[in-house]
């Protein structure tokens, strides 16, 4: 039988300035482990501490650009790209532009704050 999720779970976001995340599917909302699916919305400016996650983040720009950082340089991710992080890549995700950005986050397995290893 499908589960209907009536609605997402705001959760606290790590960073600079306030960002919103609501998971739809995630360990808060659905109790998922395998999997988890969030819509972010951050703002201009925002960063967050580099991090080296144990799971897949495939991420999709809504809106806006996010600034990916990664070992080997920088991304920007516009509105209709994609990006996909492998567990174990050490990445640093931001909004440089002034108008932030939007965006879906899907982990496999879910995203937890045990496993994302942020850097100190």
């Amino acid at each position: 039988m499908p589960t209907l999720i009536p609605k997402p779970t705001r959760v606290t976001a790590v960073g600079n300035k306030p960002k919103l995340i609501d998971e739809y599917v995630g360990r808060v909302t659905s109790k998922t482990s395998n999997i988890s699916v969030a819509h972010m919305r951050s703002p201009g400016g925002w960063e967050e501490p580099g991090q080296t996650p144990e799971f897949r983040e495939i991420t999709l720009v809504l809106a806006g650009t996010l600034r990916v950082e990664h070992k080997g340089g920088v991304m920007d991710v516009h509105a209709g790209q994609t990006v996909v992080c492998e567990p174990g890549e050490w990445v640093r995700y931001s909004t440089p532009e002034e108008e932030g950005a939007e965006y879906v986050a899907i982990c496999t397995p879910a995203f937890s704050p045990g496993t994302v290893h942020r850097d100190a």
